[in-house]
């Protein structure tokens, strides 16, 4: 569950300018993304990775959920690196 507040932090907003992942790119994937990984332990938010497409290109979103305000935080984008990640960007590849 995601709320309909969305705040970037800082990080992200440097990572999505240099990598030209878009406001909209990330509401995509926030709207029908698949969750690939959770990090329960995360604070002070549980956060999880998401993987979504933009036309073909995978991106991974790294968001978490503060329920108490109903605010979603993006803490990082990326275009997954397809030498770290299986072909189908779900899994990482063993180092």
């Amino acid at each position: 569950m995601f709320g309909d507040l969305v705040i970037y932090r800082v990080h992200a907003l440097r990572r999505m300018f240099e990598r030209a992942i878009s406001e909209p790119d990330i509401r995509r994937v926030l709207n029908s993304g698949e969750e690939i990984e959770t990090y329960s332990l995360d604070q002070p938010y549980p956060s999880r990775l998401l993987l979504g497409f933009v036309k073909t290109m995978p991106i991974h979103v790294v968001a978490a959920y503060n329920a108490t305000d109903d605010q979603t935080i993006i803490v990082t984008v990326y275009r997954p690196d397809p030498l770290r990640w299986t072909a189908d960007f779900r899994t990482r590849r063993c180092s």
